[in-house]
């Protein structure tokens, strides 16, 4: 009888370790979603900024040679 306990509390055991880890993985996947969201978010910022500038110098008919 106390091996087929210990085999249950065993396999209780490795399924809670599962779960436990399975959780960790899907807080840093949420994380690293979010990371990227606001990386991407601060790029098109600064695509804008750069094309507002291009803009600009266009307008203005300047080169950026000496």
């Amino acid at each position: 009888m106390l091996w087929p306990m210990l085999a249950v509390a065993l396999g209780f055991l490795g399924i809670a370790v599962l779960g436990l880890l399975g959780i960790r993985v899907f807080v840093e996947a949420r994380r690293l979603g979010l990371e990227v969201a606001r990386t991407t978010e601060r790029i098109n910022r600064a695509a804008e900024d750069l094309e507002r500038a291009a803009t600009g110098l266009a307008r203005t008919g300047e080169t950026l040679r000496p």
